[in-house]
């Protein structure tokens, strides 16, 4: 009598994900935050308090434009989770410019965070969260390992928790702009930071959790391994 060959879910087991230096991959997410979020911020609302609105939506695209370049020159990786951060920026900020008025680039992030939480949370309803291919950006998963459906599952919830805190965004920016645009220039930037590093602690301590909980995955921190 044969045994029974192992289960599909099975052959997960004894997994390793190496997560490499924890400082780094916090400091490359930090650093998007910075291109991406921080400096337009400020690039915006110091060209409002001095030369105007319309120069510092000229600065926010010049900017944008100066991190790609900059990052090419050097040889650095242009991660598609930046890419799409700067593509949104970008695109909030030539429409604001065609209409040369400072409202509309800060009444985009609202429709912008509400785009967002459609789309992740209709992927993870869909049964292809997005989250599956944004993670690549961060940590390498094996493929065998994004295969087994408790993988799928956990890519599933983390993209319904990020849909969820882009609706609150959204909530929050849109709260933001009763108080007047020199504030809600500098709100936005705050609120967005803010919540955006709640929201990947959130999705990172429930990817880890559902991982821990796959018997024989493990995950090893530091410099990658090579193998014998």
């Amino acid at each position: 009598m044969t045994l029974d060959a192992p289960h599909d879910q099975d052959q997960v087991s004894d997994h390793l994900i190496e997560l490499g230096r924890i400082g780094k991959v916090v400091g490359n997410a930090l650093l998007m935050l910075g291109e991406a979020v921080l400096a337009p911020t400020l690039i915006l609302y110091v060209a409002m308090r001095t030369v105007g609105a319309v120069p510092g939506l000229v600065g926010v695209i010049a900017w944008c434009l100066l991190t790609v370049l900059v990052r090419r020159a050097v040889g650095a990786r242009l991660p598609s989770t930046m890419l799409m951060m700067l593509g949104v920026l970008v695109l909030r900020t030539g429409l604001a410019l065609a209409t040369t008025s400072v409202w509309i680039y800060l009444l985009q992030p609202v429709a912008a965070s509400l785009l967002m939480s459609i789309v992740f949370a209709g992927s993870a309803l869909l049964g292809r969260p997005i989250t599956q291919r944004l993670a690549q950006d961060f940590v390498h998963l094996p493929e065998r390992l994004l295969v087994d459906p408790r993988v799928r599952r956990m890519f599933i919830e983390v993209a319904l928790i990020w849909g969820l805190s882009r609706a609150l965004d959204a909530a929050l920016s849109l709260g933001s702009l009763h108080f007047g645009a020199d504030f809600a220039v500098l709100a936005r930037g705050a609120l967005s930071i803010g919540l955006t590093a709640l929201s990947i602690g959130a999705c990172t301590y429930w990817g880890w959790r559902r991982m821990r909980a796959i018997p024989g995955v493990r995950f090893s921190f530091g410099a990658s391994t090579v193998a014998a």
